[in-house]
């Protein structure tokens, strides 16, 4: 596949959060994507097989969806986008709000969001598709939603995690054969552990 082809497409970014077993859950995603219209309207959504938030979805049942503004903060993203929520509460920093299902959810640097329950659900390898079903949405700015493409041109590498991983840089680094995250730096350290899956440096292998 000529990877350039990844070049010519652009994902709208949002955070992807359940609670399960008394703790919150979210991740950064960008392969959201209206289904139907006719209501109650129907999205399909991809999550890493890996992601401490989809085990979280599966638990519940039930997720919220935001989209994330144009205008959100980096340190938002950042913190939902490339850090494990295995090993640290991603909610902590933040002023999360609760829906009526039970589903996190933020407010600050998002535009909107949409409460969903999970209706099917379909194993595509390294991530599952799920189908999800519309319960309650609502508008929480006026702000435009961001792009992959728009946070890449703020000179930041797209979410590891991301079911679309795009790189549209020189393909450099150190890729974890667990989950798929990419080290983006020449050398890896002998004690690192993959942020996303806590794999060994012995797990990942030079691109």
């Amino acid at each position: 596949m000529d990877r350039k082809i990844t070049e010519k497409l652009d994902y709208g970014l949002y955070l992807a959060s359940a609670a399960a077993d008394g703790k919150l859950y979210g991740c950064i995603v960008n392969s959201i994507s209206q289904v139907t219209s006719a209501q109650p309207q129907k999205f399909s959504l991809a999550l890493n097989n890996n992601s401490a938030t989809k085990k979280a979805v599966d638990q519940a049942g039930v997720l919220s969806i935001t989209v994330i503004s144009a205008d959100c903060p980096d340190e938002i993203i950042k913190e939902f986008g490339y850090k494990s929520g295995r090993a640290i509460d991603k909610f902590s920093k933040f002023a999360p709000k609760t829906d009526a299902n039970g589903s996190p959810y933020l407010t600050d640097g998002m535009a909107a969001r949409i409460a969903f329950r999970v209706v099917d659900k379909l194993d595509a390898g390294s991530h599952t598709l799920y189908l999800l079903e519309e319960i309650e949405s609502e508008v929480l700015s006026d702000a435009a939603g961001m792009t992959v493409r728009e946070w890449k041109n703020r000179g930041n590498a797209v979410p590891p995690a991301a079911p679309v991983f795009i790189t549209l840089d020189k393909q450099i680094g150190w890729k974890c054969t667990v989950c798929g995250y990419v080290y983006p730096k020449e050398e890896l350290p002998p004690d690192y552990k993959c942020p996303i899956c806590r794999a060994p440096a012995s797990k990942f292998e030079k691109l």
